[in-house]
C-alpha cells in the first residue's frame, strides 16, 4: 500500500531575523502544498522522482544529490530502521523559487512519510512534537546546524503558529493561534539567499551590537503582540504591527528601494491594513493583510490563502 503525505508550504508573518536570538515568531501554512508518495519495493532501492532530479541508489550506499540534499538527508537517518527500498514521488503546487518554505515543506513530508512506513503512525501532539524535532535536526544536518525551524513548525501543525526557538534549559514553545487572516503575496523578482542576508545583517550588528540587540527586543515584544493579535483576529491591529515590524526591519538594513515601493503601494490601499516583507529581506516576497485590487503592483501576485490544515497523512 501506498502511503501519500502532504505538507504545505508556509510564510513568516512575524519574527524575521529575531527569533534566530530568542525572540518570538509568527509563521502561517499556506493553500500550496508538495505531496510525497512513498511506494514500498521488496529490494533495497531508493528510486526518487522529483522536478528536481531523479534519483537511483542502494539504500545502505546512498550517493549525494544536492538538489535532495534534505530528502536523503532524511532518508539517511532512518536507514537502520527501514526494512526495504521504495520508491518516492515529489510534487509541488508551487515553485522552489519564491519564499513558501519548499525544503520546509518536503522535510516534514519525507519525514512522515518515512515514519508511517516504519510504524509510527500516531496523529496526536506528542507525534506532532517528534515530527518537528526529526525533521529540525535534518534541517540542521543539511545546513551546518543553521535555520529557526519557524518555516517547518507551519508546516508541521497548520494554521498560524506561535514559536520560539529551544535552548539549552528548555524545548521550543509552539502554539497554535486561533485566527486565519486574510493574506495578498507578491513578489519582487529577485532574492538573494537568506544565508548571504544573515551574513551581511552580522556585519552591521558587529559595528552596532547593542542597537542590533534592542532591535531584536523589540522585533520579540511586537511579535508577541502580534500573536495576541491573531488569537483575537484583531486585524486592525494585526496590521499597525505589521507596519511598525517591516521599520524595524528597515533599521535592520534588510529593505531596499523596490520593496519599499511595493509596500508603500500597497499601504495606499483602503483593504490592506498592513504590509512588510516576509522572510529574510534584499529581495523576495511582500506580504499585504487584506487583498487590494489585482492590478495595484506591477509585481507578480502569489495566489496564496493561510490553511488550516498541516501535515496531511492518506494510504492510497
Amino acid at each position: 500500500m501506498r502511503i501519500k503525505v502532504t505538507a504545505p508550504g508556509s510564510l513568516m508573518l512575524m519574527g524575521e531575523h529575531a527569533v534566530l536570538f530568542g525572540q518570538r515568531a509568527l509563521a502561517c501554512a499556506v493553500d500550496k502544498r508538495i505531496s510525497v508518495t512513498l511506494t514500498p519495493r521488496t529490494d533495497r532501492r531508493v528510486n526518487i522522482d522529483s522536478a528536481l532530479a531523479q534519483y537511483h541508489a542502494d539504500l545502505d550506499h546512498l550517493t549525494a544529490e544536492p538538489a535532495l540534499s534534505f530528502v536523503l538527508a532524511a532518508i539517511a537517518r532512518q536507514r537502520c530502521r527501514l526494512v526495504s527500498g521504495f520508491d518516492l514521488q515529489i510534487c509541488a503546487e508551487f515553485s522552489h523559487t519564491v519564499g513558501l518554505g519548499s525544503s520546509a515543506a518536503v522535510t516534514a513530508a519525507v519525514v512522515t512519510a518515512l515514519q508511517v512506513f516504519i510504524g509510527e503512525v500516531e496523529h496526536d501532539e506528542q507525534a506532532l512534537s517528534r515530527l518537528f524535532a526529526e525533521a529540525l535536526a535534518v534541517v540542521h544536518q543539511v545546513q551546518d546546524g543553521r535555520g529557526s525551524g519557524t518555516d517547518l513548525v507551519a508546516a508541521v501543525y497548520g494554521g498560524v503558529v506561535g514559536y520560539t526557538i529551544a535552548t539549552a534549559e528548555r524545548p521550543p514553545q509552539i502554539r497554535r493561534l486561533q485566527g486565519l487572516p486574510t493574506i495578498s503575496l507578491y513578489y519582487v523578482g529577485y532574492k538573494m539567499k537568506t544565508p548571504d542576508v544573515l551574513k551581511r545583517v552580522e556585519g552591521y550588528a558587529a559595528q552596532s551590537p547593542e542597537l542590533y540587540t534592542a532591535l531584536y527586543q523589540l522585533m520579540g515584544q511586537t511579535a508577541e503582540q502580534a500573536e495576541r493579535a491573531v488569537d483575537n483576529s484583531d486585524w486592525s491591529q494585526l496590521g499597525r504591527l505589521m507596519n511598525i515590524y517591516q521599520g524595524l526591519m528597515d533599521a535592520l538594513g534588510v529593505n531596499d528601494a523596490q520593496l519599499s515601493t511595493m509596500i508603500y503601494t500597497l499601504r495606499s490601499a483602503p483593504e490592506v491594513l498592513g504590509a512588510k516583507i516576509s522572510g529574510s529581506g534584499l529581495g523576495d516576497c511582500v506580504l499585504a493583510l487584506g487583498c487590494p485590487d489585482a492590478n495595484i503592483l506591477a509585481y507578480e501576485q502569489i495566489p496564496v490563502s493561510v490553511s488550516a490544515e498541516g501535515i496531511t497523512v492518506e494510504y492510497v
